[in-house]
């Protein structure tokens, strides 16, 4: 059994979890804040069978994109580098997904 962690922008979360369900998936979202633009995220919990990773990483992908937004820096963006005080273009959502093994599932 596998454990799949998927952080996804607030945006794609609705339609992940929509998805995992209409393939027959459980999933729990919590919300979670990035550490890079301090947006609003939501981590989805999915256990599975071992068979079944593939299938879930396959919705993962087909509905949490990755796409450019503008954002202004309130901070220099680095070290050395000045304040920009015009938007830059950054990728934002996609999904970050740990899978790890799951020595034991209960359901109380």
């Amino acid at each position: 059994m596998k454990l799949i962690i998927a952080v996804v922008q607030d945006k794609d979360s609705p339609r992940l979890v929509e998805s995992l369900i209409r393939a027959g998936y459980s999933a729990t979202k919590l919300a979670s804040t990035g550490g890079f633009l301090r947006e609003g995220n939501s981590t989805v919990l999915i256990g599975v069978d071992d068979g079944e990773t593939e299938k879930v990483l396959d919705v993962i992908k087909k509905t949490c994109r990755a796409r450019e937004q503008l954002v202004t820096p309130v901070t220099p963006l680095g070290p050395g580098e000045s304040y920009v005080p015009y938007p830059v273009g950054v990728v934002v959502g996609g999904a970050t997904v740990f899978i790890l093994p799951v020595e034991r599932f209960l359901k109380i």
